[in-house]
């Protein structure tokens, strides 16, 4: 019998007739207030903020939040199966942790915590590039659970190739490029506090443990951090890439490669042609382009123009169960979920990780069968309505 993750309410309730509650609150949305409350304003506002004045952020869950679900009564929904194929992986639910870099600054488990909470719930972890532990050590940390590597293309091909050895040894079985942050864009929250973590050599691990990386110095790293945070900050965007580049890439990598940042369907048919095997419809959070479509505004059509020939993912805005049956309703396969799990880590570590899986899976289990569905795949376009705003 499959896991039943609406199960995760009854225990909540059975603790309390012993007096406990949550640590954290199990509405989502909570999350980045109590975060902004007790965690420092620069790494606050690295993970919380956005592009330009935030109009894209505020657009992603607008264009979710437009869409209203049409529940169907009477269909037998007493036991449900949430597990689903993913790029040929077996995943427990229609769901994997997105790449979030950086994450010592919110807790000092970082990625390990984060990914141990992804492999204690059956949950794939992406890994960042920009990760603050190097990728062999979150690696062992998770076991034989699925992992996957999130790729920033930088402009040294050696070090693009060493990662790539590296993550496929470290056993991370998908790539996830991201296409959409070949610039660090404008963004205001961090510019007023003047905080970038690069350059004071936080989310550089995978770098500074790279062979590739280490022959660009000219010192090693521990004797002259400033020239390898230099060298990084020289290597790590590359905007000269092009469509024909990712043959460089396919030829390096021998899984399933994903695209993120993917919002125009003429891109997404490009990347189909290239050979890649999923794009994901994101706009980064909103964190790179002020002003751009939604992400979910710009996932129908994208699913229309390759979901028969690409695994078609989706994130930015994603805060609730309901919000994953909506993504899924407008083509997606999966979801990809950032910012709230890397609030439950700053609040409360692993633990806080795992709370926010149980959540949103728990509230997508009960939405998905009060909507009339017993599993993920027979939600459709047809169980959405668009509501005036």
């Amino acid at each position: 019998m499959a896991k039943h993750w609406a199960d995760f309410q009854y225990e909540i309730y059975l603790n309390g007739m012993s007096g406990a509650v949550p640590r954290l609150p199990t509405d989502l949305t909570r999350l980045e207030e109590m975060t902004e409350q007790r965690l420092g304003p620069g790494p606050v506002g690295y993970v919380a903020g956005s592009a330009g004045d935030g109009s894209t952020a505020r657009a992603n869950r607008a264009a979710l939040e437009r869409r209203g679900i049409l529940p169907r009564m009477l269909r037998d929904v007493s036991e449900r199966d949430l597990s689903v194929e993913v790029l040929g992986r077996a995943l427990a639910a229609p769901l994997a942790l997105a790449p979030v870099g950086v994450l010592s600054i919110m807790h000092p488990e970082a990625e390990l915590a984060a990914a141990r909470a992804a492999a204690a719930q059956g949950v794939p972890y992406t890994l960042s590039s920009a990760s603050s532990t190097p990728m062999e050590q979150v690696a062992e940390a998770m076991g034989d659970a699925e992992r996957w590597f999130q790729l920033y293309w930088g402009k040294d091909r050696e070090v693009t190739r060493s990662f790539l050895a590296r993550a496929k040894s470290a056993g991370f079985t998908v790539l996830v490029i991201t296409l959409d942050t070949p610039l660090l864009a404008w963004r205001p929250r961090d510019l007023d506090q003047a905080y970038l973590p690069f350059l004071n050599g936080v989310g550089t691990a995978n770098y500074f443990t790279d062979p590739a990386f280490q022959a660009g110095l000219a010192k090693p790293v521990h004797e002259d951090p400033n020239a390898a945070v230099l060298h990084f900050l020289g290597l790590f965007g590359d905007a000269g890439h092009t469509w024909p580049d990712l043959a460089f890439i396919r030829e390096h990598w021998d899984g399933p490669i994903v695209l993120k940042g993917i919002l125009h369907p003429d891109d997404a048919r490009l990347a189909a042609d290239a050979g890649m095997d999923g794009v994901v419809v994101s706009n980064h959070g909103g964190r790179q382009v002020a002003g751009s479509v939604a992400a979910a505004d710009a996932l129908p059509r994208v699913a229309e123009a390759v979901g028969d020939r690409l695994t078609v993912l989706f994130d930015s805005g994603v805060r609730t169960g309901d919000d994953v049956f909506k993504a899924l309703a407008l083509g997606a396969r999966a979801v990809l979920l950032g910012r709230p799990y890397v609030y439950g880590l700053g609040l409360d570590g692993q633990a806080g990780v795992e709370h926010v899986i149980r959540c949103l899976l728990g509230e997508f289990d009960l939405t998905l069968a009060l909507s009339g569905h017993a599993t993920p795949g027979t939600v459709s376009a047809a169980d959405l309505v668009e509501q005036p705003c």
